[in-house]
């Protein structure tokens, strides 16, 4: 599907074709508005962050515990930070994602996370 598909008369967003948008991206073809509030759990979700900060900071902490102070805090501050960063880039993963995977770009798209349109 290359054309868009409604015409935004009706307030609506048309939908511009994950193949449309990765073409034009580069060339700053389209306004991309991300939705932060959205966005943040979206990537919180698809990449896991969670698990894996929280397994991060468990080892960390049991090798403190196990007289390894300097590794464990380090696996600390790792996974207190990657889960902190993952939050604060989350419009530009979304973006990313989006660019590189067309179901990502579809759910994306329809679920309000991100909003696509052609720039004037």
């Amino acid at each position: 599907m290359n054309a868009s598909v409604g015409s935004g008369d009706d307030g609506t967003v048309p939908y511009i074709a994950q193949d449309d948008f990765v073409r034009g991206l580069p060339h700053g073809h389209f306004r991309i508005v991300v939705n932060p509030a959205l966005a943040r759990p979206y990537v919180v979700r698809r990449t896991r962050i969670n698990v894996l900060a929280i397994t991060s900071i468990l080892i960390g902490a049991g090798a403190a515990l196990s007289g390894l102070a300097l590794p464990g805090a380090v696996l600390v501050v790792l996974g207190i930070g990657a889960n902190r960063i993952v939050r604060h880039q989350a419009g530009k993963i979304v973006l990313h994602l989006a660019a590189k995977d067309p179901a990502v770009y579809a759910e994306v798209t329809s679920n309000g996370v991100m909003e696509v349109r052609r720039a004037v």
